[in-house]
């Protein structure tokens, strides 16, 4: 089947001979004058050869010149296959970009000629034959498809996407070096039996092993999630060849929870992060039926992973390190220290002890950790932002936040794991209709009123911790309703992505030359947003954006101080509005930017941004960059 390429080359020369044509009719008009005069009319022809570009006009991808109120800057890279939302960008110090296409509709059934199978699992890929950190500013859209096969397929502005892996594989020609179950399939701890064929790759997180060999690592966000790891070594035609592949043991920590999306710290570890727990919600002061006889079919999935154990809910969502990532055996560790909560993403800053987090939820908080010790994320502070509006503003557009932080409790990994420890072995035997066995909201209002014992069952508290000795344990088994009571924000709708270029912002703090060619003085985090609608349109609290101008996401930054703390945030590209006209599947403009996940920061300032929006809509989700020099 013909491949899809689109040429930044191809597109240079159809202007340079437009061009041409014009200069000859200029030529003509200095001739003689009558005659050439006329050719000058011929060049007006050439205005019909306007009309050829008028044929770009079949170019309605540049449909994107509407684009002007989300920022001129925007540059749709590529558009993933139906039903997948873009996730898993990661930039490689070398230029590579992977990102992966998470849970495509399994009707897809276009194959191209370069990776010769459909895009109807999920799918784990790279960028071949470019490097990124090298992009000229003139790149031209990828444009909207308009066929079944470009709806099917990968389409890009540059580059040729290769398949590195989909759900299933096994790599058998790899030998022992292959995946006995496949990748992104997980098994029983006790069982083995196979639990779920995971098709949602989410974050990449690169580590190079030399010049042209590394390692690949990719979360599988379900429940229970995963990670895989693919060693892989690149040709000098820029081909990827992966030649060792496994799926990562979380059992020392009972498994994990949809891994969301993540990075590498400056140290190398990656962090995978736990976003959703159960319906969505990880509070079980508000949810207290993890341990319901009657449960939805993900923590069904997750009671017959640790069968014949119960689960308990405190044992997931968090950040996770992958220590010593390219061992044979590397180890993994929870920081419970970091706060429980729909984990997104962190982003560890160049002093190596401040993490940022943001909760991918509404009402969510965005937190900030600071680490006692560099690279040792298992004691330190927890914090959470309050935020305060600018006076005046309310246009999601223009209004952006100034930032205190709110202190919230101090802790260490292995004493909240003991406080953890206490509600293993809860069975739906346990279960009470209307009451909870875990942590209830008078735990937390007692925590935060700074009261001496938690409260009694008859006072409304926990069965586990009733009449005791307070402590800090709803701090981070608890943590958006600690940081509220505490009097951070807790209104953010789906913050999704933080992302820094560690380079740009450790040559903004310190000085140091980090970036060739320009000098730094600014730099921030980056953070995505899908929807700015619910808690921060209610009127109430400290965001009250507009409703009258609901938008379908966008993405902010955050100004970093000497001491990498973040201290105000504002709009830099935000999404279409909704569309009243429209039903509820195609209320964005998804031919412009809509409903923005996750973003990477490059070495040259520019931001890729991945979307997510509803599987049903007319166009397929895009991966985009955005030039920020162009405001």
């Amino acid at each position: 089947m013909k491949r899809i390429t689109y040429s930044l080359i191809a597109t240079a020369v159809a202007l340079a001979l437009t061009a041409c044509d014009g200069d000859d009719g200029a030529q003509g008009v200095q001739g003689e004058q009558g005659a050439q005069g006329e050719q000058g009319i011929q060049g007006e022809s050439g205005s019909a050869g306007e009309n050829g570009a008028n044929g770009a006009d079949g170019k309605d991808g540049e449909n994107a010149q509407p684009n002007l109120n989300t920022g001129t800057g925007l540059v749709r890279i590529a558009t993933v296959p139906t039903g997948s939302e873009v996730t898993g960008i990661f930039l490689t110090e070398q230029g590579d970009l992977f990102f992966n296409a998470q849970h495509p509709s399994d009707s897809n059934t276009a194959e191209d000629n370069f990776n010769e199978r459909p895009f109807n699992t999920g799918t784990v890929g790279v960028l071949t034959g470019v490097n990124f950190n090298e992009l000229p500013r003139n790149l031209v859209d990828a444009p909207l498809h308009s066929t079944d096969y470009e709806k099917q397929t990968v389409v890009t502005a540059i580059g040729q996407y290769q398949i590195l892996g989909q759900t299933g594989d096994k790599f058998s020609d790899l030998g022992d070096k292959g995946l006995a179950g496949g990748l992104g399939v997980i098994y029983g701890m006790t069982s083995g039996d196979e639990i779920i064929k995971n098709d949602m790759p989410d974050f990449n997180g690169f580590i190079f092993e030399s010049e042209s060999t590394g390692y690949l690592f990719t979360n599988w966000e379900d429940y229970p999630g995963g990670m895989s790891r693919l060693k892989m070594s690149k040709s000098d035609s820029g081909k990827w060849n992966v030649e060792e592949a496994m799926m990562l043991d979380f059992d020392a920590v009972k498994g994990t929870a949809a891994n969301c999306f993540g990075s590498v710290s400056p140290w190398g570890t990656p962090l995978t992060s736990e976003e959703w727990i159960v319906n969505s919600e990880v509070d079980t002061t508000t949810n207290p039926e993890w341990n319901a006889p009657e449960v939805n079919s993900r923590l069904t999935q997750f009671r017959d992973f640790l069968a014949p154990e119960s689960p308990n809910p405190y044992r997931y969502g968090y950040i996770a390190e992958v220590k010593s990532p390219l061992a044979d055996k590397p180890v993994v560790e929870k920081h419970y220290t970091i706060g429980r909560y729909e984990h997104e993403n962190a982003v560890v800053m160049p002093d190596r002890r401040t993490v940022y987090s943001s909760q991918d939820d509404t009402g969510g908080v965005l937190f900030k950790f600071v680490a006692d010790t560099a690279e040792d994320l298992s004691a330190g502070t927890l914090y959470g932002a309050k935020l305060t509006q600018d006076k005046g503003l309310n246009d999601p557009a223009v209004t952006g936040f100034d930032i205190e932080w709110v202190e919230i409790a101090s802790g260490t990994n292995a004493t909240i794991l003991e406080w953890i420890e206490e509600y293993d072995g809860i069975t739906p035997d346990a279960y009470v209709d209307g009451k909870t066995n875990y942590i209830a909201m008078a735990d937390v209002q007692a925590w935060a009123d700074g009261k001496q014992t938690y409260p009694t069952t008859e006072e409304g508290g926990s069965p586990v911790t009733a009449g005791k000795p307070m402590d800090n344990r709803v701090a981070f088994l608890e943590s958006r309703q600690a940081a509220r009571l505490k009097g951070a924000t807790a209104e953010w709708r789906k913050l999704e992505g933080l992302a820094i270029n560690h380079d740009r912002v450790l040559e903004a703090i310190t000085g140091q030359d980090m970036i060739e060619g320009e000098v730094v003085d600014k730099a921030y985090l980056y953070i995505g947003i899908a929807d700015i609608n619910k808690t921060m349109v209610d009127d109430k609290g400290d965001i009250q954006l507009s409703s009258r101008v609901l938008s379908c996401g966008g993405v902010y930054r955050a100004h970093i101080d000497n001491n990498y703390s973040l201290t105000r945030i504002e709009p830099v590209v935000m999404g279409s509005t909704y569309r009243s006209s429209l039903d509820e599947n195609e209320r964005c403009d998804a031919s412009l930017l809509a409903q923005p996940d996750n973003v990477i920061v490059m070495r040259d300032g520019r931001i890729l941004i991945g979307e997510d929006h509803s599987a049903d809509w007319k166009y397929n989700n895009t991966l985009w960059m955005y030039d920020p020099k162009s405001e």
